[in-house]
C-alpha cells in the first residue's frame, strides 16, 4: 500500500489542475512565426506572404501613404483565398492587384487561428496581427519607371547568414528598390524551419516587409524533400521559377538552370528531370523575347545562377539550348553565381553578351539610368574588384 493517500476533494483538484494545465498547452495564443515579406512585385501587382506557428486564415489591410494614421478607419481587406475560399494553413500568401504604379502604400498582416472545421462549422481562436500601434505600418512602393534604378546580387551564400549580411546589409541596402538572390542560399532543403535558419531569417530581417526579392534558383535549391515545397514560398509573375519582370527601363529574364550533373547521376537518386526542364523554358524563352514589353524595354537582364560554360553538363545544357535563343536578343548582360569566383566574360562569337559571374563572396551593386547601367563588384571588406559600364543597346 502506497504511504500517500488522497482524499476525492484533493483527487478531484489535481486531475481539474492537470485538465487545466493540458487545455492551456494546448491553446496558446496563435504567433506570427516569420515576418511579411514582398515577393512577385509590379507596377500594379504585389505578393506579400507570411507565416503562423498555427493554422489560420488570413488577410492584409492596405492603407495609402499619407499622414494619417493607420486606425483614423476602416481600411480595405484583401484575404488569402483560392477558388472562392479563405485558405487554412500556416504559409499566407496575399496577392494584391491594380495597385498605382510607382505608390508608396501601407499595410497590415493578419492571420485568425482555426481551431477546428468539421463540415461547414468553423471554430476560430484569437487574432494576431502586425504592431501598427506604437510603430510605423510596413510598407512598399509598387515598380515604376524612374530615372535611375538600383538593386543588389548576392548568390551561393550556403546558409552562412554572417556573410549574406555583411554583403547586403547597409548602407547600400536602403537605397535598392529590391534584391536579387541568383541560388544556392542553402545547401540542400530539408525543411521549412532549416531553410528559415539558413537565410530566409535575416533576408526578412534585412529587406524588412519593404524591400522586394526576386530568386533564381539555384542547383542546391533542388537537393533534399523541402525542395519540392520551396516554390510555395516564392511565387513568381507566372507560376514557374523561370519568369520575368519588368521596373523601369529594365526588363529582367530569370532563368531556372537546374543541376549541374546528368539526370542519371547517383546524386539526384532517380528525381531529376532538368533536361526536358530545359527544353521547356527554351521554348517558353523564344516567346519572351519576341514579346512587344522584352523589345520596348531599353535593358535587357538576365538573371541565372549557373552560367552557359564550363566543362559540365548542365552548364553545357544551358549553353546549347538558350544562348541560340538569347544570342539574337540584344541582351545587355547575363548575371551568373555558382562558380564561388569571380568571371567576367566580354561577348565573343559563342556569346553575343558579357556575363558577369559573381563570387560567393562578393555583391554585385547596380545603378541604371537612361544613358547607361553601372554595376560594381564589391567584396565584404568594401573594396571594388570590377567596375562595369553598358550602354544600352
Amino acid at each position: 500500500m502506497s504511504k500517500f493517500t488522497f482524499s476525492l476533494p484533493a483527487l478531484f483538484l489535481i486531475t481539474f489542475l492537470q485538465v487545466v494545465s493540458y487545455v492551456s498547452g494546448q491553446t496558446s495564443n496563435i504567433k506570427i512565426a516569420q515576418n511579411p515579406y514582398l515577393q512577385a512585385l509590379t507596377d500594379s501587382t504585389v505578393s506579400i506572404l507570411w507565416t503562423t506557428d498555427k493554422p489560420a486564415i488570413a488577410w492584409v489591410e492596405l492603407a495609402p501613404d499619407d499622414e494619417s494614421h493607420f486606425y483614423q478607419q476602416e481600411r480595405p481587406q484583401f484575404h488569402d483565398s483560392r477558388y472562392g475560399f479563405n485558405r487554412i494553413g500556416t504559409l499566407h500568401q496575399v496577392n494584391l492587384k491594380k495597385l498605382t504604379p510607382g505608390t508608396k502604400y501601407r499595410y497590415r498582416v493578419y492571420a485568425r487561428e482555426v481551431l477546428a472545421h468539421e463540415g461547414a462549422y468553423v471554430q476560430y481562436g484569437r487574432t494576431v496581427a502586425s504592431n501598427v500601434f506604437n510603430k510605423q505600418p510596413l510598407a512598399f512602393r509598387t515598380a515604376s519607371r524612374k530615372d535611375t534604378l538600383r538593386f543588389l546580387v548576392v548568390n551561393d551564400i550556403h546558409g552562412d547568414n554572417e556573410l549574406l549580411r555583411n554583403l547586403a546589409g547597409e548602407p547600400y541596402l536602403s537605397k535598392v528598390d529590391f534584391g536579387i538572390l541568383n541560388g544556392d542560399m542553402v545547401n540542400q532543403l530539408l525543411s521549412e524551419k532549416q531553410m528559415f535558419d539558413d537565410f530566409m531569417h535575416t533576408t526578412i530581417d534585412l529587406f524588412g516587409g519593404s524591400i522586394p526579392f526576386y530568386y533564381s534558383r539555384g542547383n542546391h535549391e533542388t537537393r533534399g524533400p523541402f525542395a519540392f515545397s520551396y516554390p510555395e514560398f516564392f511565387p513568381t509573375s507566372n507560376g514557374q521559377l523561370y519568369y520575368t519582370f519588368r521596373y523601369g527601363d529594365a526588363f529582367f529574364i530569370v532563368l531556372d538552370s537546374g543541376e549541374d550533373k546528368p539526370d542519371s547521376d547517383i546524386e539526384y537518386s532517380g528525381l531529376a528531370d532538368m533536361d526536358n526542364y530545359r527544353t521547356e523554358q527554351a521554348e517558353w524563352l523564344k516567346g519572351v523575347v519576341r514579346s512587344k514589353e522584352f523589345n520596348e524595354s531599353t535593358y535587357r537582364i538576365v538573371i541565372s545562377h549557373m552560367p552557359p560554360f564550363g566543362d559540365w553538363h548542365g552548364s553545357l545544357d544551358l549553353a546549347k539550348k538558350f544562348l541560340p535563343i538569347l544570342n539574337n536578343a540584344k541582351i545587355d548582360i547575363m548575371l551568373c553565381g555558382h562558380l564561388h569566383r569571380h568571371v567576367f566574360r566580354k561577348a565573343d562569337k559563342e556569346c553575343h553578351f558579357p556575363i558577369l559571374v559573381n563570387s560567393n563572396r562578393n555583391v554585385v551593386k547596380a545603378t541604371i539610368c537612361k544613358k547607361e547601367a553601372a554595376l560594381l563588384v564589391v567584396d565584404r571588406q568594401g573594396k571594388t574588384i570590377e567596375s562595369i559600364t553598358i550602354n544600352p543597346k
